[in-house]
């Protein structure tokens, strides 16, 4: 099958000759050209051109167009169209400015976000086709210039990039690049920079974060200005003082009747940790979070009498509310920026400048900091697992910013415990109870267990417990520990047939509940490392009542295979004629792996898979 590329990059011209066989490789889509020329022009004035020609080359690399600006009330638009072509360069749609669709795209969770967006509503008829994209903008705000991604996503090829800035003021202008020898990428100048043939690169299991192995660079003003509020920025602590001084103070005045209230009800604690918690448990009695973008470009956080009247606000309004009647209360906390997310990601603790997209808070205890994800109603006090935990982030304190980092959940800490009597019946069925415990970034179930019905919650089970052919759910009971914070399942499960039958023989399968039933993916020629972000225990134990009329003929030996990828454990044990135990224990350990260990760690899980899959040999006796 042959793509097509555009020859002459022109306004007039989009001729198609066969594309690069190497860039199509594992590609969606082709970024054709990309160009980004920024001139600062004043501590309050930053222009930025770009054109960016894509050829789609399916329909999962529609979302590597681009053609979307995103802006708020600092920046002016004054060029936005695309053009549309088909494989053979011929013009098949325009859009102008007043054709892009505009829409509100705060989530209400994420900080840093521009009010609005324009972009193309584009179906195309036929692949490949090509975008090309020019936009305009002008901005006051300096406190943001763009960073450079060549390569800005998975599965995106790069024909041609570049990008340049022109300081045309005083102020220095610092910045920081990444991992631009291992693509190739030609620095021109410290502002210049070129990239050509850029290969897409392909998701991976376990792949480390996108923004860990790709080229960038970013850039940031010692001096800037936002909407008229200018800033310094040498340090953390100069950007974090900038953030106390213009974005905090002020916002956090209480009504009165507000001030009484928390102060009544902490009036009892003995302690400040005590305090805290009734405090995170006001909060999200009276508050839910939306989309709220107000203040300095939608960065300054609305009032917190304000947030108090109307019972919501978005990640820096409730975190910024919750700060205030913490204070009120006499205990300390600090504003936190934040990169949130379930792929771990810091903040550059070696470079100052507008980072994150999450505001939290963060309390000081001991040598660390307690967490407190202001924007749910449901998560425990400090809990923050999977989505802000185990990563650099930014405090904001009067006295200036600070990088911290967030807990770390250990593996021990990360366990799930499964305890189940099995009654095995003469038919081969069984009718089984289960216990489990879960705890650190396991509990996290409890997310999805609580909210969904008692028809989503048997079919969850069933498909968890995928391999149990017509698996019955009699029964689920859930305790909710949040002060412990543990979740508890106590569930009754039953099923007609279990065991495989051949002749007076049952083969049965002493792993009832917990089994690794597929491994990683093999690679050919892995180009990634790997990483295990969070790492894991599970302990299984179950008790095996056979009927009567069956005895046992052969058990598995036991197992234990350890390496620095973690450790298992397998045995089956008969204790008495009618009874087994079975104890099996997992641990998967968190940690950073080279490309060539990806071969034996593949082979570690596989071993898992068989050894949960093996079988022990029953015998019937009438």
């Amino acid at each position: 099958m042959l793509f097509f590329s555009v020859n002459v990059f022109s306004q007039d011209s989009y001729q198609a000759i066969v594309l690069n066989p190497d860039l199509q490789s594992n590609a969606n889509a082709i970024v054709r050209s990309s160009t980004i020329d920024v001139s600062i022009e004043a501590r309050d004035k930053i222009v930025i051109t770009e054109q960016r020609v894509v050829t789609v080359l399916n329909e999962r690399g529609q979302r590597h167009v681009g053609a979307v600006v995103y802006y708020d009330q600092s920046k002016s638009i004054k060029t936005l169209e695309a053009v549309v072509f088909n494989a053979f360069g011929k013009e098949i749609k325009k859009f102008k400015k007043k054709d892009f669709i505009d829409v509100s795209v705060a989530d209400g969770v994420s900080i840093f976000t521009d009010n609005r967006a324009r972009y193309i509503d584009y179906t195309p008829v036929s692949y490949p086709y090509t975008v090309v994209f020019n936009l305009e903008v002008i901005s006051s705000n300096t406190a943001f210039i763009p960073q450079w991604f060549p390569i800005d996503d998975y599965y995106l090829s790069v024909e041609k990039a570049s990008y340049k800035i022109q300081n045309q003021t005083d102020i220095p202008l610092d910045f920081k690049a990444s991992n631009l020898e291992a693509f190739k990428i030609e620095k021109m100048s410290d502002y210049n920079y070129q990239a050509n043939n850029l290969s897409a690169i392909k998701r991976e299991a376990y792949s480390p974060s996108f923004y860990s192995v790709a080229p960038s660079v970013k850039f940031a003003l010692k001096q800037f200005s936002m909407l008229g509020v200018e800033g310094d920025n040498n340090s953390w602590s100069d950007f974090g003082k900038w953030m106390s001084d213009k974005l905090i103070d002020g916002t956090q005045e209480l009504p009165e009747i507000v001030k009484v209230e928390i102060k009544a009800l902490t009036q009892n604690a003995k302690t400040d940790l005590e305090k805290a918690k009734i405090v995170y448990q006001f909060m999200q009695n009276k508050t839910r979070y939306i989309s709220v973008q107000v203040g300095i470009g939608g960065w300054k956080p609305m009032l917190a009498s304000d947030v108090d009247r109307l019972g919501y606000g978005d990640c820096k309004g409730l975190s910024n509310y919750t700060k205030a009647l913490l204070d009120e209360v006499g205990v300390t906390s600090f504003y936190t920026i934040v990169y949130g997310g379930q792929d771990v990601r810091s903040i550059d603790a070696s470079f100052s400048s507008l980072q994150g997209n999450h505001a939290i808070l963060s309390i000081p205890d001991n040598n660390g900091y307690i967490t407190l994800e202001c924007t749910s109603q449901s998560t425990p006090f400090g809990y923050n697992a999977n989505f802000t935990d185990d990563r650099d982030v930014l405090i904001v304190t009067p006295s200036g910013g600070e990088i911290v980092h967030t807990k770390v959940y250990s593996t021990n800490e990360n366990s799930q415990v499964i305890n189940s009597n099995i009654i095995l019946d003469s038919l081969g069925g069984f009718k089984a109870k289960l216990n489990i415990t879960s705890k650190g970034t396991q509990y996290d179930k409890y997310r999805r267990i609580e909210v969904q019905t008692e028809k989503e919650n048997k079919l969850y089970y069933k498909d968890n417990f995928s391999d149990i052919n017509n698996l019955q759910v009699n029964n689920m009971l859930f305790n909710n520990d949040k002060d412990n914070i543990v979740f508890k399942e106590d569930l009754d499960l039953q099923v007609d047939k279990y065991v495989t039958k051949a002749g007076d023989r049952w083969l049965m399968q002493p792993n009832f509940f917990n089994k690794f039933k597929t491994a990683p993916p093999r690679y050919k020629n892995r180009k990634l490392p790997f990483e295990i972000d969070r790492g894991f225990v599970d302990e299984d134990q179950y008790q095996i009542t056979l009927p009567e009329n069956v005895k046992v003929e052969a058990l598995q030996d036991d197992v234990v295979i350890k390496n620095k990828f973690g450790e298992y454990h397998y045995s089956i044990k008969q204790t008495d004629d009618k009874n087994l135990v079975f104890k099996r224990k997992i641990i998967i350990n968190k940690g950073q792996f080279s490309k060539e260990d990806y071969s034996a760690f593949r082979k570690f899980r596989l071993a898992i898979v068989k050894h949960d899959k093996s079988k022990i040999v029953l015998t019937t006796t009438n």
